[in-house]
């Protein structure tokens, strides 16, 4: 592979403008190429001599180096070949009003086609400065969020003496010296030094780390000159930082509005060491992300400068790379002397010492492709079509499609509403595997976005293997009911036979809440929580139901043993049926309602309405399918027509951010993640392809929601792709973890 694909492959993609722009300079050498190509000097036998002497006279110097009194003459002419081999002057400027950079002067501007270099040189100057800018900018946010977690390792620590040993106090500092806490429980009576000016915290942390276990608690007083403190007063400066994240926490802070009269107590502990370790985590990994940052920008620079002293035949490369070493960019320590310092507390305190178990989640590998899956999938799959093909054969051959007879129309009507619930989620995994293959092919990080825990995010083969899965399974269900179904000899099994459906279900919800770890547990773990902070909502932060309501009506109040269900009838079902049509909407509607509370932002509040005038066109829809009335059929109309167009207009433009005037790309976005604009376009028609509102048979209902599905799996690529675009305008690239302790120190409050 070249390196200006690894180089794009292996850089942070929210921090894509930040890295040397390596195209554009390769593209302005090729310029330079092209011109010398075009205007060769008709004779190049001064240069060959001029070469041929350098080489001479570099030999010369080579053989007589043993003899001292021989080489002096050699020096004073080696010099001045190197003073007329000198191609640029790298100096450092600083403007006033502006941050310190460096500047290279072209010293052959004069030579023919010097203007293309030059312009070359004054490129290059600008992306290193744009660099350099970036990574102290990151150094220094690096610097003081390290000061922030020491501080909240001290009142960890701190924390951890009070639960596990309550009785310590005073200033008794040998008892303390002998846990394995101890090494830093010092640290919370040292004051808190600026990142910026002193030692940070993180350099105390690890200064105690190594001295006191050499030294007793009297050497320690007197090396400091003082008594130190109880290391409990830090609890004196600290509260916990209670985050409303549960609809327990939120109902307790409504009945108990105070943090005050909070206890520090084992829960409180427990939560202070997970969030603490997520962060150290998190740190650790932005430090990684960074220390890579600076490197790759290293050798792009260097990868650059062999490739202009190529074309050009000069050697310009060793003075400017140079520069590079030399500056902030290739002689800072900073970066490397936090991640050491970082993976020994991680490991002393939140893996017991375990250097292995504490790397493995600080740098947790790579997903590895594994055969077995391929081969699955494809067996999977392959079994699919076949039972397909079968099914359809059998239909066919029985003419249940076109048969109006009673038996085979409450097939249709009661049966295939119960397997179609199962093609629905197929369906789904289907675009999302879809989803997930095209953001992996343009670069979009899906896994940050949606928070995944690292490592641990599906790739798209794993989502077809689940998916062909239950497919495969889904479709033995429905051939073993049809054949029990028209087999003379299985009538004694009717009961047996209209419990598949159920049975799937249930094997389907067994798997998805199984506790052990298989079937990718951690995944199914969170798609639990994720659907319980909707149910939940408003009381969480921003996160084929009919399909389940009517196996509950089936198999509860219908005659499922006859095949008959009068589900349709009931006033209470009726209601019912259209309280779960509006739910996912009214879902979304009180999660905005809550951001506008937060925010105070109004885009919440139309964002709401706009859900608003959904679930009033889902009710006026619903009741006309059973009303069939004029007066209904307006309001549906009317009501449907107002939604798609807000749904429309908002979906355009807010979540996918196109139609934007004087755009680059003609009414998209100045920037687009896929490269062919048609892609676009035709998304945006086929975007509201959902208005076949008045249906009544089975088959056509279930076409019309799986088109659904479909547009809902295209919307959600787009969604993302803006999404993303937007932490790559914003430089985000790593989430914000809420840290567990509320200090103040001197007056200064800080989390």
């Amino acid at each position: 592979m070249k390196f200006g694909k690894e180089f794009a492959v292996q850089m942070v993609q929210e921090w894509q403008e930040a890295y040397m722009d390596y195209n554009k300079l390769k593209t302005m050498l090729k310029d330079i190429l092209t011109f010398k190509q075009k205007n060769k000097p008709p004779s190049t036998m001064a240069a060959a001599t001029t070469e041929t002497t350098k080489e001479l006279m570099k030999q010369r110097a080579s053989l007589y180096r043993a003899f001292s009194g021989l080489t002096n003459q050699y020096k004073s002419l080696s010099l001045t070949l190197s003073r007329e081999d000198e191609v640029i002057l790298v100096t450092s400027v600083k403007e006033e009003g502006a941050e310190g950079g460096y500047q290279t002067m072209f010293l052959r501007s004069g030579e023919e086609g010097g203007e293309f270099e030059l312009l070359f040189f004054r490129r290059l100057d600008d992306e290193f400065n744009k660099v350099l800018r970036f990574y102290k900018k990151k150094v220094e946010e690096v610097i003081t969020e390290a000061d922030e977690l020491s501080k909240q390792m001290n009142a960890l620590i701190a924390l951890r003496i009070k639960v596990d040993n309550p009785v310590v106090g005073g200033t008794d500092m040998v008892h303390l010296s002998d846990h394995d806490l101890s090494s830093n429980s010092s640290l919370v009576a040292h004051p808190i030094h600026d990142g910026k000016h002193g030692p940070t915290q993180m350099d105390v942390i690890q200064e105690e780390e190594t001295s006191t276990e050499e030294i007793s608690g009297e050497e320690m007083k007197k090396a400091d000159g003082h008594s130190r403190q109880d290391p409990l007063n830090v609890l004196d400066h600290v509260k916990i930082n209670v985050e409303l994240e549960s609809p327990v926490s939120i109902l307790r802070s409504v009945i108990k509005s105070s943090k005050s009269d909070l206890l520090f107590g084992k829960q409180e502990l427990r939560t202070a060491e997970e969030k603490i370790s997520q962060a150290f985590v998190e740190f650790y990994r932005k430090l990684r992300l960074l220390k890579n940052y600076c490197f790759l920008n290293q050798l792009a620079f260097s990868k650059i400068m062999k490739k202009y002293d190529k074309v050009t035949t000069r050697n310009a490369s060793n003075a400017y790379l140079q520069m590079v070493d030399e500056s902030y960019l290739g002689s800072s320590v900073e970066v490397n002397k936090l991640l050491e310092k970082v993976e020994k507390t991680y490991v002393k305190h939140f893996a017991n010492g375990n250097h292995r178990k504490g790397m493995k989640t600080l740098r947790p590998q790579a997903k590895k492709g594994r055969h077995r899956i391929t081969f699955l999938n494809g067996f999977f799959s392959g079994c699919s079509i076949a039972l397909i093909v079968a099914i359809i054969m059998n239909i066919h051959d029985r003419n249940y499609l076109t048969s109006q007879t009673q038996g085979k129309e409450r097939y249709m009507v009661n049966i295939f509403p119960l397997y179609s619930l199962f093609g629905y989620i197929v369906l789904h995994m289907l675009m999302y595997a879809g989803n997930v293959y095209f953001w992996k092919r343009y670069r979009i990080n899906y896994s940050f976005i949606f928070g995944f825990k690292q490592g641990t995010e599906l790739e798209y083969r794993e989502v077809l293997l689940l998916s062909s899965g239950l497919s495969m399974l889904t479709l033995a269900g429905v051939i073993s009911h049809l054949d029990m179904d028209m087999d003379p000899r299985t009538k004694s099994f009717r009961t047996l036979t209209e419990l598949i459906p159920l049975f799937l279900l249930t094997v389907v919800f067994s798997i998805t809440f199984c506790p052990f770890n298989i079937i990718y547990r951690s995944n199914r773990f969170f798609l639990i929580r994720c659907i319980f902070h909707c149910v939940c909502a408003p009381l969480y932060k921003v996160q084929a139901i009919r399909g389940v309501e009517f196996y509950i009506c089936y198999y509860g109040w219908g005659n499922f043993r006859e095949r008959s269900s009068t589900c349709g009838e009931s006033e209470i079902y009726k209601i019912i049926y259209i309280a779960v049509a509006i739910i996912p909407y009214w879902i979304r509607f009180i999660q905005c309602v809550r951001r506008l509370f937060e925010e105070k932002d109004t885009a919440h509040g139309l964002n709401g309405v706009k859900y608003l005038s959904t679930i009033v066109a889902v009710v006026c829809r619903t009741i006309y399918q059973d009303e069939k009335t004029t007066t209904w059929l307006v309001f549906a109309t009317v009501t449907s027509g107002i939604a798609t167009m807000a749904n429309l207009y908002w979906d355009i433009v807010k979540d996918w951010g196109l139609l934007i005037r004087n755009s680059t790309n003609p009414w998209l976005r100045d920037k687009i993640a896929v490269p062919h604009k048609w892609v676009y376009y035709s998304a945006m028609q086929v975007l509201r392809i959902q208005t076949v509102p008045f249906l009544h048979k089975t088959t056509l209902v279930a076409v019309v929601a799986s088109l659904e599905i479909v547009r809902r799996g295209i919307w959600n690529f787009f969604r993302l792709e803006n999404e993303h675009l937007n932490n790559v305008g914003k430089f985000r690239a790593f989430k914000s973890v809420p840290l567990p302790f509320c200090s103040d120190y001197n007056g200064d409050k800080s989390r």
